[in-house]
């Protein structure tokens, strides 16, 4: 493994949240103004990026920091009963046998992250758990880490499903591997230009031997 430190988003990544994450947004859209999102939708609307997600759906910036609190405030009610991506728990513990840390870097309530991990059995794995209720601030928390940890950028790997996290590794100058199974669609991904590209969990064990 040529990286020292891994750090995962959480929802779509590590935790399949989308169901969830819709039927809360489409709870609490209408105290907003918003317009609820049907699941027909999703197909196209996984090639959006964040910015055109919010043109599309009409959502203003300002209501983001508002729509994430009081989202993932809702979620904490359901955390424990939501599933994990299919496989990544056995990955993950391959993984940290590897490096010599272990993190996450997310949108969501530290203690839903927390709360996930405990019941799945993967909390003790990590050494970390960072969130930002910003949706575009993931750099300066990606910079942050690094710093924290004493590490060069090619010795840290941010992982994730969205154009976002992709866009925030290649400002803060760190390698990114996007994963296919979340949000954003392979295509997309694709024309981002992640380091790496993986279409299942079992893929991430390419960076063991990778060297």
């Amino acid at each position: 493994m040529i990286y020292r430190t891994l750090v995962f988003d959480f929802d779509g990544t590590i935790a399949d949240t989308l169901g969830e994450t819709r039927r809360i947004f489409n709870q609490i859209a209408p105290d907003y103004g918003i317009r609820q999102v049907a699941e027909h939708e999703l197909k196209q609307l996984r090639h959006l990026s964040l910015k055109q997600l919010l043109d599309h759906l009409k959502i203003p910036k300002r209501r983001v920091p508002a729509l994430i609190s009081r989202g993932t405030g809702l979620m904490r009610g359901n955390i424990t009963r939501l599933p994990m991506i299919a496989g990544m728990g056995e990955v993950l513990v391959e993984l940290r046998r590897h490096v010599d840390s272990f993190g996450i870097l997310t949108s969501n309530a530290t203690p839903n992250v927390d709360a996930f991990l405990r019941t799945h059995g993967l909390r003790e794995h990590f050494d970390f758990i960072s969130s930002t209720s910003k949706l575009t601030s993931k750099a300066k928390h990606l910079k942050a880490i690094r710093k924290t940890f004493s590490l060069r950028a090619e010795q840290i790997l941010y992982i994730g499903d969205e154009l976002r996290d992709v866009k925030a590794s290649q400002k803060a100058g760190i390698p990114i591997a996007a994963v296919t199974w979340g949000f954003n669609s392979r295509e997309a991904l694709a024309a981002a230009s992640p380091d790496y590209l993986f279409d299942q969990p079992a893929d991430f064990l390419r960076l063991i031997t990778r060297r």
